[in-house]
């Protein structure tokens, strides 16, 4: 795979660069060493490409597991615990759920990777509200997204968001007090 596309948001690239080089030459080179074509692996059923070989996001997502976790990358998952408070006395189900969590794909000396081959809701939420969240628990100071670009994505099943669009969201809602640097990554096959 190829880098085709990068977006520094709220300084992400320059936090990034000047605390975790070495961590982002490594996410770099796992980027190049994915070979994308052994990810075309899933048979569209899709009446707009039917029988059509598409990339897989499962496998694009393994492909990345192989590259980051020997070199200690880890996914980070946190518990839980919902509020059950603020149930009304007359609701029925009152017990607290059980089995709950978040998780971050990849994080290494407090830099949190996810890898967004999903819906764009994901990936706004990734940035907006997961990465905050996992700031805020102490476990990262700053974040990579990697999402395809709209080429990618146009080989991918319909439905799944793309850097270019994410972009023009991020752009447009601007930056709040709470959010932490984030460097988006647009790759490509």
């Amino acid at each position: 795979m190829r880098l085709a596309a990068q977006f520094s948001f709220k300084g992400g690239l320059e936090e990034i660069e000047a605390r975790y080089s070495h961590l982002l030459a490594e996410v770099l080179k796992a980027i190049r060493s994915i070979d994308a074509s052994r990810a075309r692996t899933k048979l569209s059923k899709e009446k707009t490409m039917p029988g059509q070989t598409l990339y897989s996001p499962v496998a694009l997502n393994m492909a990345f597991k192989e590259q980051l976790f020997p070199k200690g990358w880890k996914n980070l998952k946190v518990v839980c615990d919902y509020p059950t408070e603020y149930y009304l006395e007359d609701y029925e189900h009152r017990a607290p759920i059980k089995g709950a969590f978040r998780d971050m794909d990849f994080v290494k000396e407090k830099l949190g990777v996810e890898v967004q081959f999903g819906k764009y809701s994901f990936m706004v939420y990734n940035v907006c509200a997961k990465m905050t969240i996992f700031h805020n628990l102490g476990h990262i100071d700053c974040g990579i997204e990697i999402v395809p670009v709209k080429s990618l994505a146009l080989e991918m099943s319909s439905g799944v968001s793309y850097f270019e669009q994410f972009v023009w969201d991020l752009r447009q809602r601007g930056v709040a007090d709470i959010d932490i640097p984030v460097l988006i990554l647009g790759i490509d096959a």
